[in-house]
């Protein structure tokens, strides 16, 4: 296997194991927003205790090359104020106006954001298989979701839930910058830390509702103490998430990388089923099905786009 294709596969790997470390996230969220957390308590003390665990390590690898730091500071910015803190606090507040699902609909359009900056900054359009399959990507969103695009059109929740897009598109976009020369375990925990700062302060200022419990959460019919699920929810959904993300995006590039987060959902339906004895239905089967052929069709679409760009790759 040559070195390009081992890299493409090893990127593609690395991206499947963050999102379904990422889809975890709403189990461990869900258990503890059932025990009396507020939203705003779980994603606070997630990306807080995760930023706090990354501390050390972030600091050791950045030992005598701090000036890479003042060279990334755009994009470590990009990453923890958009990616990280924007992006929760923003799907956080569209979701009290529409439904979870609309707004995970619009979020998940962050790859499809990309693609059209992309043209935009470049001038040069993507060929006709990238957009057939972010369309059919999108198409099966559209099924997993159960997004009902004709009821709850609150122009709030829409904004908010398009700023979330806007967050998901920072995250490939930042995460896969390489020219700065900061590897991907203190860029993470960079990012992190600006993020943890950011929702620290509208916990404090009450503009982020705070409250936690010391009652128990339910999983797969366990009972769990909080300080388990946050643990869990810190080490599983952020840390390792957001690693094998940002890892998987300097392999792959921003478009594919993001189009492979589309199988997001796709564990999010696995982890129900092994987690909450929950089976999807027909459409989310066949939302699944669309998903994979519109990531597949993406790859696709970038390697003929990159022979016609070099004729010799």
């Amino acid at each position: 296997m040559s070195t390009a294709k081992s890299t493409s596969v090893l990127g593609f790997v690395l991206a499947l194991g963050s999102a379904a470390s990422f889809a975890l996230s709403g189990i461990f969220a869900s258990a503890l927003m059932e025990s009396g957390w507020t939203a705003g308590a779980a994603v606070t003390a997630r990306i807080s205790f995760a930023a706090l665990l990354l501390l050390a390590p972030t600091a050791y690898m950045l030992r005598g090359s701090w000036q890479l730091v003042r060279r990334a500071w755009g994009s470590i910015l990009l990453f923890g104020l958009l990616a990280v803190a924007g992006c929760q606090l923003a799907f956080f507040l569209a979701v009290q106006f529409i439904p979870p699902s609309l707004a995970l609909l619009i979020e998940f359009m962050g790859p499809v954001l990309l693609i059209l900056w992309s043209w935009l900054r470049t001038r040069i359009s993507p060929n006709f298989i990238t957009l057939l399959g972010a369309a059919l990507a999108v198409l099966g969103l559209v099924a997993v979701s159960g997004g009902v695009l004709g009821s709850g059109l609150h122009p709030l929740g829409i904004l908010f839930a398009l700023i979330a897009a806007v967050g998901n598109a920072a995250y490939f976009a930042a995460g896969a910058k390489v020219d700065h020369g900061i590897a991907p375990l203190p860029f993470v925990g960079l990012g992190l830390g600006v993020g943890a700062i950011v929702l620290a302060l509208f916990s404090a200022t009450g503009l982020l509702p705070f409250a936690v419990s010391d009652e128990p959460g339910t999983v797969a019919g366990v009972s769990l103490a909080p300080w388990v699920l946050v643990a869990c929810m810190v080490l599983v959904s952020t840390v390792l998430a957001y690693l094998l993300g940002v890892a998987a995006a300097r392999k792959l590039g921003a478009t594919v990388a993001s189009f492979t987060g589309y199988s997001e959902p796709l564990f999010g339906i696995v982890w129900t089923i092994l987690l909450l004895s929950v089976l999807p239905t027909s459409a989310q089967w066949v939302g699944a099905a669309l998903i994979v052929a519109g990531v597949v069709t993406v790859k696709v679409g970038e390697l003929r786009a990159a022979r016609v760009a070099d004729p010799q790759t």
